[in-house]
């Protein structure tokens, strides 16, 4: 049975990572609203190298349609507007000598259900993350079975109770993607 609560616990612990993975990516989609998490990732040249733009600057947004990303070095303006431009997210940066604003456009129907689109393409990725998960759980049952270290009907009360998990992390991902798809198609 420890054997089995070790098979459990690493499988779980995948699934974890995988709606840890479902969150962070559903905020940064777009959804006509202003979202610092859109532009959070967005590398910028700075000092020789590479950063997060949340690592030279602050990110604000004051009001649904703008977001401000104030560099804690001004000289930095420049290097945090080319670097949005060139990540093509489709927001246009307005440097004011001070802060860099973004202003966000609202969104047509049509690019609104392009980004739905978008969003039950990669739910479906994530659900078969998790079923990878579940398909290794299960081997290690069916392991364990063979090598004698657990009974048969272990296997199978392990092998529904694996189904069950399974089942209960991707309803986790269908809730969040609903949840995202309305706050998406909302005006």
């Amino acid at each position: 049975m420890q054997q089995l609560n070790s098979f459990f616990t690493a499988s779980e612990d995948g699934m974890k990572k995988t709606i840890e993975k479902v969150k962070h990516d559903l905020s940064s989609v777009r959804t006509g609203r202003a979202n610092a998490a859109v532009i959070e990732d967005i590398k910028v040249e700075s000092y020789g190298s590479l950063m997060p733009i949340n690592q030279i600057a602050g990110i604000s947004v004051p009001d649904a349609k703008t977001i401000e990303i104030r560099p804690w070095d001004a000289s930095q303006l420049g290097a945090i507007e080319k670097a949005i431009i060139k990540a093509e997210i489709g927001y246009t940066p307005i440097n004011d000598g001070k802060v860099v604003r973004i202003s966000v456009p609202p969104l047509t129907e049509e690019r609104r259900k392009d980004i739905v689109k978008s969003i039950n393409k990669t739910a479906e990725d994530y659900r078969v993350a998790v079923r990878n998960e579940r398909r290794v759980l299960v081997d290690n049952i069916k392991k364990a079975e063979k090598d004698k270290t657990i009974t048969e009907d272990d296997k199978k009360k392990a092998e529904v109770e694996a189904q069950k998990v399974t089942d209960l992390y991707i309803k986790k991902i269908d809730e969040m993607i609903a949840l995202k798809e309305k706050e998406v198609m909302q005006i």
